[in-house]
């Protein structure tokens, strides 16, 4: 099976919409797309994801179906104002010669007890279940295939839920995916499924952050809600 990921178009946080210049980047996005054989199209359930994908799904006269699970992730102490944002700690421990590839990223003290970490798990946990009725059952690290898959999915979400899934079945450091994996809006990152009935495997990358299609059509990147 695979999966394409997209991220949203430039957005509109406060009235959780694309703005104009995101409906041109998700026009662009749907336009790379429309040749794709896709299967299903899924979408957070924040507007500004679902109307990202709707222009897709126009492309292939699809249904968009929504995942509450895909929302964006949270960030922060619960009941301070300490937002801890997840690329900008990315970028420090870069900056401050600490390893991003750490393994224990959720123990850390830029980390623990951080709302990011129980977003993390959320959207793990509800990513896994969601790869279980495709066929694909987590079995510690790798995935039991329980049935063939070679349907084509779109997830259509955000730069954090995208990255923490991402993050999960690759068994990456969130801390390390915020860094070499910065999606631009309306960015495509593939990965494909493959292994016969009854196996254990992993994913493997196809295509990473791809957003060529918006050459000229352009916005400041932020890596937010």
């Amino acid at each position: 099976m695979k999966i394409i990921f997209v991220r949203h178009g430039h957005p509109n946080y406060k009235d959780d919409c694309l703005t104009e210049l995101g409906h041109s980047q998700a026009k662009a996005a749907a336009e790379r797309l429309k040749n794709e054989k896709i299967d299903k199209i899924f979408s957070s359930t924040c507007g500004r994801a679902v109307e990202t994908a709707q222009h897709i799904a126009a492309r292939h006269n699809m249904d968009v179906h929504q995942l509450e699970f895909m929302r964006e992730i949270r960030w922060g102490t619960p009941g301070t104002d300490d937002f801890v944002h997840p690329w900008t700690l990315a970028t420090e421990w870069v900056r401050d010669d600490k390893d991003i590839v750490n393994l224990d990223w959720k123990e850390h003290v830029d980390f623990k007890g951080h709302e990011v970490v129980d977003s993390y798990n959320t959207v793990s946990a509800a990513f896994d279940c969601w790869l279980k009725d495709f066929g694909y059952q987590r079995e510690g690290k790798y995935y039991r295939v329980l049935k063939e898959n070679n349907d084509t999915i779109m997830m259509v979400s955000h730069g954090g839920s995208s990255s923490v899934a991402l993050s999960h079945i690759f068994n990456l450091p969130f801390s390390f995916v915020c860094w070499t994996i910065c999606p631009d809006f309306t960015a495509i990152t593939v990965v494909d499924f493959c292994g016969k009935e009854g196996e254990l495997t992993t994913p493997q990358f196809k295509l990473v952050n791809d957003a060529h299609h918006i050459e000229g059509i352009t916005a400041e990147n932020y890596f937010g809600r």
